[in-house]
């Protein structure tokens, strides 16, 4: 076989770029700190890599909408903290109120606090997170839920939506609670009934909240206790129902004559419900039991407000407050009941995500572990075979330069 001079050449060059060729790659490895640099250094590898590093995103995607999530729930936590507080204070206030030897000086005085306090409530209900969007105004975060209309009542110009992000493969949280469900939706009187002083009453009877003492005989309807004088010259007191008609005395009874005698501070007990009255009513005086409907907790201070401002100078004007702070104590108990209920759900929403945080930090420390022993390269391992490249691209490189050198020419001279 003839070997010509060209053919030594080409070899010998083919040799020196096959070995710098493996050096830039052992190079590229020790630069770059991964073993697997192309999809050609090992297919599988690469493409358990590709299905861990997609994996890695999505569950980063998770944990940066729990961070979200997080963030947005504990701004609804701490503001409700607050609505809290000012609602205890307005307890407080109800309270001081009721003390009978308040003038009206006094009452104004407390009037102009429970305004304050008001415009802190509402404050508070238009909310802002970080972004600039309303915290309580459900998906019409741009818009200010909560505003006065105008007649003396509030309304929420937000929706019902909440929107929901995925923190976890299999689990979503809300990140915040509509404003009506926590503010407007609250069940007035004791949650069942609310009761009422008619404005007409002269006499200084005062109504409790009342109670349902038997749930399985309770009819729901609009009852009115009206105090009359009986047969017996008694004061004594009778009860119609809108729907169910006389109800005390039971009929066939004479509603007037045969009507119970009132005693102050006794049980009234009708189809389930209790209450008492306390005080010295009048004949023609009546009290309402009317079903229970939601009322915002702005409705409710603007309503103790504007008791304040009527005053109390005569028995009956401080009979009429009395009856309204009893009111407002119980609508007050209600709210209160309606913000704790948010907070505890808050609190468990707050306690998921911290779960889901745990998990997603686990899933995205073994994805990189995995990651790591995949792609990571053996430091040592390729320094030492970047060494003996290198001595072979060298040994080369001078056996090229020999060979080159050889000729009969040379060999004669």
């Amino acid at each position: 076989m003839r070997i010509s001079t060209s053919q030594m050449q080409m070899t010998a060059i083919n040799a020196i770029l096959d070995q710098q060729s493996a050096l830039s790659k052992t190079q590229l490895q020790v630069a770059t700190g991964k073993r697997v640099v192309t999809p050609s250094d090992d297919p599988v590898a690469s493409a358990q890599t590709l299905n861990l590093n997609q994996a890695l995103s999505v569950t980063q995607q998770y944990q940066s909408n729990a961070d979200a999530a997080k963030a947005r729930l504990s701004l609804e936590e701490g503001t409700l903290s607050g609505v809290t507080s000012q609602i205890q204070r307005l307890q407080q206030l109800a309270v001081e109120a009721g003390n009978s030897t308040n003038t009206n000086q006094d009452l104004q005085a407390i009037s102009v606090e429970v305004k304050q306090v008001l415009q802190g409530l509402l404050g508070q209900a238009n909310t802002k997170d970080n972004n600039n969007v309303y915290l309580f105004a459900g998906y019409k975060g741009q818009t200010q839920p909560f505003a006065p209309n105008g007649s003396g009542s509030f309304d929420y110009l937000g929706d019902d939506g909440q929107r929901q992000l995925q923190v976890g493969p299999s689990r979503t949280i809300a990140d915040a609670d509509p404003g009506n469900s926590v503010f407007m939706n609250i069940r007035n009187g004791n949650g069942t009934f609310t009761t009422k002083d008619n404005t007409a009453n002269t006499g200084t009877g005062i109504i409790d909240p009342g109670s349902v003492v038997d749930p399985t005989a309770y009819v729901p309807d609009a009852y009115t206790i009206t105090f009359v004088t009986n047969g017996s010259g008694q004061l004594a007191y009778n009860v119609f129902g809108a729907n169910s008609g006389q109800i005390v005395p039971p009929l066939p009874q004479n509603a007037t004559t045969n009507a119970p005698a009132y005693q102050e501070g006794g049980a009234i007990s009708f189809n389930g419900i209790q209450t008492n009255v306390k005080g010295t009513p009048v004949a023609g005086d009546s009290f309402t039991l009317s079903p229970s409907a939601n009322q915002s907790l702005f409705d409710t201070v603007q309503n103790f407000a504007n008791a304040l401002d009527a005053g109390a100078s005569d028995n009956t004007s401080r009979t009429k407050l009395a009856n309204a702070i009893n009111r407002t104590l119980t609508d007050l108990g209600q709210s209160l009941q309606s913000i704790v209920g948010a907070r505890a759900d808050v609190g468990a929403r707050l306690n998921a995500v911290d779960s889901e945080t745990n998990n997603n930090g686990n899933t995205i420390l073994q994805v990189q572990q995995t990651l790591s022993t995949i792609n990571d390269l053996d430091y040592a391992s390729a320094v030492s075979k970047l060494n003996l490249q290198l001595t072979g691209l060298q040994a080369a490189q001078q056996a090229f330069t020999r060979v080159q050198g050889l000729s009969l020419f040379n060999y004669l001279r």
